[in-house]
């Protein structure tokens, strides 16, 4: 299992065509993937609960893929994060 944290960085946080990407880059995964804060973590293949985090910008959120494929799951998600969610800013 790789357990790491993230913060949101773009923007405009993780609003609805973010939460989208990401759920794009993740459905593209096997192993199982969450996504949360606070002890709340939710299935980060699923665009409505990943919306239901409303995590704005500076937002720090847990990451923890776990399975077959796991790190580059784990790589493709911060890869997405840290270019600001192909946004730009």
């Amino acid at each position: 299992m790789i357990h790491a944290q993230i913060t949101i960085i773009n923007k405009l946080g993780l609003h609805a065509r973010a939460a989208a990407k990401l759920v794009g880059v993740t459905g593209k995964h096997s192993c199982q993937i969450e996504i949360g804060s606070e002890g709340k973590m939710v299935d980060a293949k699923s665009i409505m609960s990943v919306m239901l985090l409303a995590a704005a910008q500076g937002t720090v959120l847990d990451l923890k893929v776990n399975g077959e494929g796991a790190q580059q799951a784990f790589d493709d998600v911060t890869q997405l994060v840290n270019n600001f969610f192909d946004e730009g800013e």
